[in-house]
């Protein structure tokens, strides 16, 4: 019985493929250990939306072969679909996107064959059309799970690599979305999160006329036992009237919504090929607002992305402040070999970089912490995730259907239960 170690980098689709690919090799008789652990067979899932990420996903790859050099060193994911067994020498088998599902298969045909040159399972992803159905029955957490919906881009933004990495976009059957929810219900699971690589471009690529991301959670919300519906990262393109009005009619569906902006200001936007303006942008958010009594709105926000100047960062800086997300997410631009915005003109200095962040990292807690405090005084439902056992009793540590983060004291252990908490000060709130 062959020892398996897996590491997981990256997004929540990554980790969702991880855990599909870990529940495969348990059923195929594998023992699943730590990865701190001396094992048999290592398997990296890589990550490639930044030169960081390449160079995390290498380091892991290393730490793997120091654990035991006589190891199979399985490298899968995003990093390796681009460069397969060139992306580094310790790699012995490369796992492409669309074949994490034969990750049984590919090891047993490495064992037969055991050559010396590296095992490369990899698709022509651009080509690829068919998506890869994994399932799960549980997940690591043991109250909300994650379920991959979609796969692919075709939006190429000029900033981003994922498109050349994953493909186009690839829709799951809206049947098969079910089936998992109810195997997930059925194991307990109150909440289920959508996700995937552009969640908003489900069902574009399927015939019927109910393949869209509005009807897939009009069926997830009729489904007994699932008492939360939450959306990963949205484009704003698809927040209609429609589509914020239907949503705020649905009990179950959670006031959190992670709008993609990456800039405030419309000439950046149009550098980096994002396919709205700020003004549109700001129409949807009101639309959520208009149909959900105070939602949760959380971004992402690119600083120092080529040819962005003072006035542009003070744009984009203005209209944050505008909005007043809940939380915003600042990342410094990265320059990414194979992108359009790699090659550009007038790269902005780390230090203006690092200024523009901290300046908006600022307005994001002093943003954050205005929207909590309008939590003082409410009573809210809260999914309880874990207990802690302390000297004067026990505490919950869960989330609202807005996700602020809540602990608060129990009468008795209550984990994977819903209960409703007076929050009286910030204290209960965590970060």
């Amino acid at each position: 019985m062959k020892k398996v170690a897996l590491h997981n980098l990256g997004c929540k689709v990554n980790a969702y493929e991880m855990e599909a690919m870990q529940q495969i090799l348990v059923e195929n008789g594998y023992v699943i250990v730590p990865f701190s652990e001396k094992a048999d067979i290592y398997i990296v899932n890589t990550c490639t939306v930044t030169n960081m990420a390449d160079r995390k996903s290498r380091q892991m790859l290393h730490r793997a072969k120091l654990k035991n050099p006589e190891a199979v060193i399985v490298a899968a994911g995003c990093y390796v679909q681009e460069k397969g067994g060139q992306a580094d020498e310790v790699i012995d088998i490369v796992v492409g996107n669309n074949r994490k599902k034969d990750i049984a298969e590919i090891l047993a045909q490495y064992e037969r064959e055991r050559q010396k040159e590296v095992l490369d399972a990899r698709l022509d992803i651009g080509h690829v059309r068919e998506y890869e159905d994994l399932c799960l029955s549980q997940t690591a957490g043991h109250t909300r799970a994650y379920i991959k919906i979609q796969d692919g881009c075709n939006q190429f933004c000029s900033y981003c690599i994922i498109p050349f990495a994953r493909g186009r976009v690839r829709s799951r059957k809206l049947q098969s979305v079910i089936n998992e929810v109810h195997k997930l219900a059925e194991n307990g699971y109150k909440e289920v999160v959508l996700t995937g690589i552009h969640l908003s471009s489900y069902g574009v690529d399927l015939e019927g006329e109910e393949d869209s991301l509005l009807s897939l959670i009009l069926h997830i919300h009729e489904t007994a036992g699932i008492e939360r519906i939450r959306l990963g990262s949205l484009e704003p393109g698809i927040i209609t009237e429609e589509f914020a009005k239907k949503l705020g009619s649905l009990p179950k569906m959670c006031p959190h919504f992670h709008l993609s902006l990456q800039s405030g200001c419309d000439e950046t936007l149009k550098r980096m090929n994002r396919r709205y303006t700020s003004e549109e942008y700001y129409e949807k958010c009101c639309l959520l607002r208009k149909y959900f009594k105070n939602p949760a709105l959380t971004t992402d926000i690119i600083v120092g992305f080529p040819g962005e100047t003072e006035e542009e960062f003070e744009q984009s800086r203005a209209f944050v402040d505008k909005v007043n997300f809940y939380e915003t997410h600042v990342f410094q631009y990265s320059r990414r070999e194979g992108t359009k915005a790699a090659a550009m003109e007038h790269q902005v200095p780390e230090k203006i970089k690092n200024e523009r962040s901290r300046e908006l990292i600022e307005l994001s807690r002093k943003k954050q912490e205005a929207f909590e405090n309008a939590f003082i005084g409410t009573v809210k439902e809260v999914l309880i995730e874990e207990v802690e056992i302390c000297e004067d009793g026990l505490y919950g540590i869960g989330h609202t259907k807005e996700y602020v983060k809540i602990r608060q004291k129990l009468n008795q252990k209550q984990v994977n239960q819903m209960v409703n908490v007076e929050i009286e000060s910030h204290l209960q709130i965590m970060h």
